[in-house]
């Protein structure tokens, strides 16, 4: 446990994506099997333990600690699992040398819901602080230490000498510790073959429009289509299998049925999952969340809002591999493959007839659909390469909506941001009382979070657990400048409204409160 809890308080310390890939790479050459393939799964988010859960947690720390105490640290450290490792009473016989990473997921994983709470608390009262926190981190799957799987699939690429396109081509067909996987990287094992059927492809993903590059492109190499207000899916039938994943790779089928039951066909196509009756109406991102991160789904939440997927890719058709064939080939399969499917669940994303750049951005300001986005360009002749090569595909998106909202709560991050107040939420007037409209916890700086933290300490009027109340009125307070993508109307939230990809953009120190937007404002862009 030891070599593992070095690794995440090192990868947590570490803001250089070139140093936490040498840390990475560097614990995979020196922890041996099974304990590297088991940190590599703690990384990428794939193991799990049922039978515990943050409840659990706070059960045990209740039995050892008073309630009022623990609160009180908890509300000053700012994470959990940070808090539990800390204070948990030592028992004299901590030591890490005695318990590995294995020994301690076989136990949990051996543990049923009774025996959980002693086999846990077993491994705490054996554990240094350090390595408590680590176990804690892991149980309750949410390890913030700034790594992603891609990053951690790049460390393995590096460790090995391979692509890491090699490494998500097999990736989807392996389960922890990975060591086959391990075995070919080290050099003593041909690459491992994949035993199942209807696995993920990696994706190609596109890049954003930058200064100069529309300057450097020839618009007739390009086909444009729109950029809908989605998620990137990927349906795939191979054999008796049918399968539907996230961007990431994710298995989403048991969220989708409806769909996954119109999947009759044998291939893999790429697109975009939105929901509504194609072509009669589709539904915004609003509409679409209310069947997302879930493992199962109710009929009538079907029925009201039955999922489809508006394909814009086709990387299989039958058994033949068609990702290095040029789009424009593509782009004919997956047309007459779309054809033969079920209209209301696949249909195609059309391509955008334009003549020149100008003509390509006036339509990009105007879209004729509120859950557009905006404009993808992708070059005819390029291959569906994994990853975001420069170049072959870029989405060109709206200008984002701005109002200036005035900070009402903040909470305490976590990771890095443990120690400073990096959520906000942020509310607009309506008649004399402010009204919250959304939660952002990203797109300043380092020194805007510093001058944030400061104001939320030195203005606070309320606690509420982990979240304080700052004081805001129309002479006082902290206007936030937000950017966000869209504007959806719904019944969940007190305004009436939610966001899509709120941000802070700017601080707006010049501007009192009483100039903040008003509540009318948002409603007029959903008119």
């Amino acid at each position: 446990m030891k070599r593992f809890a070095e690794l995440l308080d090192r990868l947590l310390l570490t803001p250089s994506r070139n140093a936490k890939l040498k840390l990475m790479i560097d614990h995979f050459r020196e922890t041996p099997d099974p304990d590297r393939g088991l940190a590599l799964a703690a990384i990428t988010g794939n193991l799990s333990f049922a039978s515990v859960k943050p409840a659990l947690l706070r059960a045990l720390i209740a039995e050892r600690m008073d309630e009022v105490l623990f609160a009180y640290s908890y509300d000053y450290v700012g994470d959990l699992a940070e808090t539990i490792s800390l204070v948990w009473p030592e028992g004299g016989e901590a030591n890490d040398d005695d318990i590995s990473l294995s020994y301690a997921v076989d136990r949990l994983h051996a543990a049923s819901r009774s025996d959980a709470p002693a086999v846990l608390a077993g491994l705490l009262d054996r554990l240094e602080p350090a390595s408590r926190f680590a176990i804690i981190k892991l149980v309750t799957g949410g390890l913030r230490v700034g790594v992603s799987a891609r990053l951690a699939k790049q460390a393995l690429a590096d460790f090995g000498g391979v692509d890491v396109h090699d490494i998500e081509e097999v990736w989807h067909g392996l389960e922890p510790p990975y060591e086959e996987l391990f075995a070919w990287l080290d050099g003593n094992a041909a690459k491992p073959e994949p035993g199942r059927l209807a696995l993920f492809r990696p994706v190609m993903l596109s890049n954003p429009v930058q200064d100069g590059d529309l300057a450097r492109l020839d618009p007739q190499d390009y086909t444009a289509e729109w950029k809908w207000d989605g998620i990137r899916v990927q349906a795939v039938c191979e054999g008796d299998l049918r399968k539907l994943y996230s961007r990431t790779g994710d298995d989403i089928s048991g969220a989708f049925p409806d769909l996954v039951e119109a999947m009759d066909f044998h291939g893999a196509l790429d697109g975009e999952l939105l929901v509504g009756r194609p072509p009669e109406r589709t539904g915004s991102f609003s509409d679409l969340q209310q069947r997302l991160n879930r493992k199962t789904v109710a009929a009538k939440t079907i029925r009201d809002f039955p999922a489809f997927m508006r394909c814009y890719d086709i990387l299989s058709d039958g058994s033949e591999d068609m990702r290095t064939f040029p789009l424009s080939e593509r782009r004919t399969r997956l047309e007459a493959f779309v054809a033969r499917l079920d209209p209301h669940r696949f249909d195609l994303s059309p391509l955008v007839p334009f003549d020149d750049l100008q003509h390509l951005d006036r339509l990009r300001t105007e879209p004729p659909h509120p859950v557009i986005e905006g404009i993808m360009l992708k070059r005819l002749d390029s291959p569906y390469v994994p990853g975001r090569p420069k170049g072959p595909w870029f989405k060109w998106k709206r200008d984002p909506h701005t109002i200036d909202a005035v900070l009402m709560y903040a909470q305490r991050g976590h990771g890095k941001r443990s120690s400073f107040y990096s959520d906000y939420t942020f509310g607009v007037w309506r008649e004399d009382e402010l009204v919250p409209v959304g939660k952002a916890y990203f797109g300043f700086t380092d020194e805007e979070l510093r001058q944030i933290d400061k104001f939320v300490r030195d203005n606070t009027i309320d606690r509420f657990g982990p979240v304080r109340s700052v004081r805001a009125e129309p002479n006082h307070g902290l206007v936030l400048e937000v950017a966000f993508e869209g504007l959806n109307r719904s019944t969940r939230h007190k305004s009436g409204v939610a966001m899509r990809f709120p941000r802070i953009s700017r601080l707006r120190w010049d501007k009192p409160p009483a100039e903040a937007d008003r509540l009318d404002t948002l409603a007029a862009m959903l008119d």
